[in-house]
């Protein structure tokens, strides 16, 4: 098999998301018309399903070599291999869909050999689109910025500790059992003052969408962002505009420097001097070990 066109992917990748945003935004999602997978707070509707049979035809027509994995088309068992692979969520942040809040985005990632090597995230309620080729730099196009450079700062501020960030978490839709305990406390932990043992972060945003939250650290709108329970089509994309900006992706739990994009578990940093010593204090805020993930 001859070695991917990255660049080719991408522009086709940007194609089909503004495809799929005109599809998602002449839908009239309601709460009381979607469907749950899990429980009632994992949801999915019809257009989820659209937008993915959609996204999954055009790219097999396209590139019918190449390996496909979907949100709405993932069966338990399958597993991502070393094979070019389009890791696609056709809408992420489908709660925030069905209740009209528009941080919403189409998740459109490609991976080689594990990797990360393309990513588009496109959200269509605010014509914004994040987009990264590997080696080529991360971009963002909106109606304020034309194909503008991340981050957006050209020389980031230092990451001087987790007192001076602005910090996004997402609750999930496991809200029982070990790991959610884990997440409340060291949400706590996060927040509380020094005098009661916190970290005293800036504060913590909870807004629905992993690839947006992946993008927003790109950008520099946020800092850091702790996530566990999330799938590898939520990150695929955001991952290589955040590493193509700069950024930093190590595990959720504290220790591993290199996680896999399918490990379910993910901490990402945005660009700036102090990284590393940022990743570190933030583990130590980590109240348990999450068991999600291999």
């Amino acid at each position: 098999m001859a070695e991917p066109n990255l660049q080719e992917v991408h522009d086709f990748l940007v194609l089909i998301a503004k495809r799929a945003g005109q599809m998602i935004t002449s839908a009239n999602p309601t709460t009381a018309g979607s469907g749950s997978k899990k429980n009632s707070s994992d949801l999915v509707t019809e257009t989820d399903r659209a937008v993915e049979a959609m996204i999954s035809s055009s790219l097999r027509a396209e590139y019918p070599s190449y390996s496909f994995m979907g949100e709405e088309t993932y069966k338990p068992g399958d597993t991502l291999s070393a094979a070019p692979t389009f890791i696609v969520d056709p809408i992420d942040g489908t709660t925030n869909f069905v209740h009209g809040h528009p941080y919403v985005s189409v998740s459109l990632g490609f991976a080689v050999a594990r990797r990360p090597v393309v990513g588009v995230v496109y959200n269509p309620f605010t014509s914004t689109l994040y987009s990264a080729v590997k080696g080529q730099g991360a971009f963002l196009t909106d109606p304020t910025h034309s194909r503008a450079r991340l981050p957006l700062k050209a020389e980031p501020e230092p990451l001087e500790g987790l007192d001076t960030c602005l910090v996004a978490v997402e609750w999930g839709s496991d809200r029982s059992g070990l790991d959610y305990d884990v997440k409340v406390r060291t949400f706590r932990k996060l927040c509380a003052s020094k005098d009661d043992g916190g970290a005293m972060v800036h504060s913590l945003r909870s807004l629905g969408s992993a690839a947006l939250n992946l993008c927003a650290v790109a950008a520099g709108h946020l800092d850091v962002y702790w996530e566990a329970g999330c799938w590898a089509w939520d990150v695929c994309a955001g991952w290589t505009i955040l590493e193509e900006a700069g950024g930093m992706v190590v595990d959720a739990n504290p220790g591993n420097w290199e996680p896999r994009v399918d490990e379910r578990r993910y901490l990402a940093v945005r660009k700036g001097v102090g990284q590393r010593a940022l990743i570190e204090e933030f583990w130590a805020c980590v109240e348990g070990r999450l068991e999600v993930g291999p």
